[in-house]
């Protein structure tokens, strides 16, 4: 069987997402899997809210839905109010097109099952949306194995798929948060590379008219996708005999251009006719914004979820671009993801809310694969290919440690640091000391260094609710020139009110103020639990005495103080 390898490799890949969905499905919860939830959420809302609700313009219906499954997050942002008193969609549409077949079958299981409510929010759409995901990007895969044998040899081609996936955030896109946008956009960038490869194959007029219909399609799932144009526009492009060839072609079917444009307008068609039916207007501004003259290079090189730091697999993605030399897709490939990567570091809002590295990315993966190719391609012609594979099958190791930990809550969704990634790396079980680094850098590794001298011990409960003063005294320190340190450590339980919290340490001398602030609500905490803080805080530099006073400044957050100890460290 002839490259056996690849297919392997694409059948290892597919288990493995399988798996990964499986695993993260907890079966002690209510709802074991829940993925029509946040962002997911708006893009699904179009297919339960006409087909079940009939209610696309009030919304009437979703706070009994919201109230049962929690889904929105806690604000109705997927569905934004218009001047003509309609609420509109902010999400666009192509997902739920895509997801339909799915969603149509679940709602056949709960209607005539009688085990669930046919709600279009209970368990059996969780499943069909999720595996829905899965299934298309499993089918993408074979796909884009496809496409990558035309240019590359079976082991090559197979190692790209490994790294492509398992060492990327592209599991957590497709295995696990699969009601995103990113899954069904992967499946459209691997159909669109296979479409355009097999219509300058053939120039038949059914590839030319299913290239328009799905770079339509992606368009209306994210309309920044509209630049997927480029890929077909500029595929077989790289000089001038092969200019000259391929616009001579064009103009012997000139007739199949229209067709293309056609085929893009049927695949956006659906989005504008709700826009119309809804606004008024054929065209409605989501309300995007970009910085284009001040790029975001954060997104890619930033410690609170750079795409190349959680992810550096894809540093090979853009080192790849250096070893397409001699092939015909060398200019579409470069194109498109230099300005891909460049519209995604432009928006405004770079974070791009929760996430695991850059999921912006994700969707475009097939495209990456094969300046990734290209650059193991060459890898594999040198002495230390062999270690190159080691390298590799470490980043898929560290990415599915990353992956746990995110889902854990330990690698933080947002607001991640170097000083803290530095002390989780590879750690499931992170101490509360670490966790305190999410808000400051102060973290004595070498306390036995240190003269410690206990300052307050409490063992009695208190009512935060009542006494928002956990501690506040004056204490004497020791003559210094130096910095010396307060150490924290308290056990607190809260009731009902974590999210937001801030413990908050003021340490006052006559010439100095530090105050600084620690999350109550840190990627291991939860409610109604007692959780564990540790911190050091720096006491400034005097010789006088330093006034310490610890509280929780809110009057709505209600829990118990079971314990506070604070040790005074010196030298």
């Amino acid at each position: 069987m002839k490259n056996y390898f690849s297919l392997i490799a694409v059948f290892v890949i597919s288990a493995f997402l399988l798996c990964t969905r499986i695993l993260y499905t907890d079966l002690n919860e209510k709802l074991p899997i829940k993925v029509t939830t946040w962002d997911a959420l708006g893009y699904y809302l179009y297919l339960p809210s006409t087909h079940i609700y009939h209610d696309d313009t009030s919304f009437k219906w979703f706070a009994a839905i919201d109230s049962t499954y929690q889904l929105s997050g806690g604000t109705f942002y997927q569905a934004q109010p218009h001047s003509n008193g309609h609420r509109v969609y902010k999400y666009l549409r192509g997902v739920s097109i895509m997801q339909a077949p799915f969603y149509f079958g679940a709602h056949l299981y709960a209607k005539f099952s009688n085990h669930y409510p046919a709600d279009g929010f209970s368990l059996p759409y969780q499943y069909a949306i999720a595996y829905a995901a899965l299934f298309y990007c499993i089918l993408a895969l074979f796909l884009l194995r496809m496409v990558l044998l035309r240019y590359f040899k079976d082991s090559v081609v197979a190692l790209t798929l490994f790294g492509l996936i398992l060492a990327s955030n592209a599991i957590q896109y497709i295995a696990i948060e699969g009601g995103q946008s990113h899954a069904y956009i992967f499946a459209f960038y691997a159909f669109v590379l296979y479409t355009t490869i097999r219509w300058h194959e053939t120039y038949k007029l059914g590839w030319m008219f299913l290239t328009g219909l799905i770079i339509g399609l992606a368009t209306i799932s994210r309309p920044t996708e509209l630049i997927m144009l480029f890929i077909p526009l500029l595929w077989q492009l790289n000089d001038k005999t092969l200019w000259n060839e391929k616009w001579s072609i064009l103009r012997k079917n000139t007739w199949q251009i229209p067709l293309c444009i056609i085929g893009g307008l049927i695949g956006i068609l659906p989005q504008l006719m709700y826009w119309k039916r809804i606004t008024g207007s054929w065209i409605y501004d989501v309300g995007s914004k970009w910085d284009f003259l001040n790029p975001h290079f954060r997104v890619l090189i930033g410690w609170e979820k750079g795409w190349f730091i959680y992810t550096p697999i894809t540093i090979f993605f853009v080192l790849g671009f250096w070893f397409l030399k001699g092939k015909k897709f060398k200019t579409a490939v470069i194109t498109f993801c230099l300005l891909n990567i460049y519209i995604i570091i432009a928006w405004h809002i770079w974070r791009y809310g929760g996430s695991y590295s850059t999921r912006a990315l994700v969707q475009s993966y097939p495209v990456f694969a094969l300046p990734l190719a290209g650059f193991i391609d060459y890898v594999w012609t040198k002495k230390l290919k062999w270690l190159f594979g080691l390298l590799c099958a470490y980043l898929i190791g560290l990415n599915t440690i990353q992956i746990y930990q995110y889902n854990k809550g330990i690698l933080h969704y947002d607001e991640m640091n170097a000083r803290y990634y530095a002390a989780i790396y590879l750690d499931h079980y992170p101490t509360a000391l670490d966790m305190s680094l999410l808000d400051t850098d102060v973290h004595i590794t070498d306390e036995y260094h240190y003269n410690q001298q206990t300052i307050f011990k409490q063992r009695a409960e208190l009512k935060l609710s009542s006494n928002p003063i956990l501690f506040h005294d004056t204490f004497k320190i020791q003559k210094n020139k130096q910095y010396h340190f307060v150490k924290i450590n308290a056990s607190i339980n809260s009731y009902n009110h974590l999210w937001g919290q801030k413990l908050t340490v003021t340490a006052i001398s006559n010439t100095d103020t530090n105050i600084q602030h620690f999350r109550l609500n840190h990627p291991l905490a939860k409610d109604n639990t007692v959780n564990q803080y540790s911190c050091f805080v720096k006491i400034p530099k005097t010789d006088t005495n330093i006034v310490l006073t610890i509280s929780i400044p809110s009057s709505e957050y209600e829990g118990i103080l079971s314990n506070l100890d604070l040790t005074y460290l010196f030298k």
